[in-house]
């Protein structure tokens, strides 16, 4: 198995909740939408997408009321720190909860986090340390 992930699916409790807090809170466009599920265009990188919490957690065979910590933190890696403010704003504003405020990292890094309406937490970070990141813009 290759270190490469095809798609990101999130399951979410309320599909148009969601879909407004990407859409018209993070810019994101929808690709496509099927009614059950919805994916983003990608420009070039891994899909993401969403399906309702039921219906996911029924394809994977997982109890969909699961809680606390799920140990997954989606990663965007921006080229300045005044990106990571202006992301972290825009979220803000679109209904995310700010987990860590943007600011200077302990590995010299500067980053901020947030939480989705869904509870799915975004780390988004800068660091002028090397020139091979995965920047996602």
């Amino acid at each position: 198995m290759k270190a490469h992930v095809s798609s990101i699916l999130l399951g979410v409790r309320d599909m148009d909740r969601a879909k407004q807090f990407y859409t018209e809170g993070l810019g994101w466009k929808v690709e496509n939408d099927y009614g059950v599920s919805v994916f983003f265009a990608s420009d070039g990188a891994s899909p993401v997408g969403f399906y309702s919490r039921e219906g996911l957690a029924g394809q994977v065979g997982a109890d969909p009321e699961g809680s606390g910590f799920s140990g997954l933190v989606l990663t965007y890696v921006v080229r300045t720190e005044a990106r990571v403010d202006e992301i972290m704003a825009e979220a803000e504003k679109a209904g995310a909860t700010v987990l860590k405020p943007a600011g200077a990292l302990p590995w010299g890094g500067y980053g901020g986090t947030f939480a989705d309406p869904d509870g799915y937490i975004w780390s988004l970070g800068y660091s002028a340390q090397g020139a091979d990141q995965p920047y996602a813009e």
